[in-house]
C-alpha cells in the first residue's frame, strides 16, 4: 500500500497555478508591447456612479487613454463611483462633462475614429465594425442610450449582438464588451498571443 499523496505541496512547474503579482506585471507588459492602437471613450449622460466607477476600472485595465464625459455624466470623483473605480480614475485622463458634440469633436482632433455603441438601422455588429487603429467608443445613458446628436456626429455605429431574452445589457458591461472586442481584434490581426 502506497503512502497518500501530499496535497498541500505546491507544484511550481504547474502551468495552471495562479500567477504571482510579479508574473502578472510581466504578462501585462508583454500585452502592452503588442498593443499599438489607441483607445478612448465618450460617456454620454451615464449617471449611475457605480457604472462610472466600473467603466473607469475596466478602461484602465484595457489601456484606454482618455475618457470624455458628456451631457450630465457623473464624474469619477463621486464617492460612490470611487467605490467601484478603486483609484483607477487617476490612471486614465478624463475630462469634465461637455456637450456630446464637443466631446466628439475633441476625440476627432486627437485622431480618433468615433464609433457609437447603439442599436440603429445602419449599425454593424460589433464583431464586424471598424475598430482598427485609434478608436473612441461612445456609450450612452442607462435609460436612453446614445443621443440623436451623437449618432449624427459619430463616424460609425456598432451594436452588441444578443441572443437571449433580454434586449440590453448594463452600460458598464456594454463598455467592457466593446473595449475587449477592440483590443481582441487588434491582437488577433497582429498575431499576438
Amino acid at each position: 500500500m502506497s503512502a497518500p499523496m501530499n496535497t498541500t505541496k505546491t507544484n511550481t512547474a504547474n502551468p495552471r497555478r495562479q500567477l504571482k503579482p510579479t508574473d502578472v506585471k510581466r504578462l501585462n507588459r508583454t500585452w502592452r508591447r503588442n498593443t499599438e492602437g489607441r483607445l478612448a471613450l465618450i460617456l454620454e449622460s451615464v449617471t449611475g456612479p457605480f457604472n462610472i466607477g466600473s467603466v473607469f476600472r475596466t478602461a484602465a485595465a484595457f489601456g484606454v487613454e482618455t475618457i470624455w464625459l458628456a451631457g450630465n455624466a457623473t464624474p469619477p470623483t463621486n464617492p460612490k463611483a470611487q467605490k467601484t473605480a478603486l483609484g483607477t480614475e487617476r490612471l486614465v485622463e478624463w475630462h469634465e462633462p461637455v456637450p456630446v458634440t464637443d466631446a466628439v469633436r475633441a476625440a476627432r482632433q486627437e485622431g480618433y475614429r468615433v464609433v457609437a455603441v447603439e442599436l440603429t438601422g445602419d449599425a454593424a455588429p460589433l464583431h464586424q465594425a471598424a475598430l482598427d487603429g485609434d478608436v473612441c467608443l461612445v456609450l450612452g445613458s442607462e435609460d436612453h442610450g446614445v443621443s440623436p446628436a451623437c449618432l449624427e456626429a459619430a463616424d460609425a455605429v456598432a451594436y452588441i449582438p444578443q441572443v437571449g431574452r433580454v434586449g440590453s445589457v448594463n452600460v458598464a458591461v456594454a463598455a467592457a464588451i466593446a473595449m475587449a472586442e477592440a483590443r481582441r481584434r487588434e491582437w488577433a490581426s497582429m498575431g499576438a498571443s
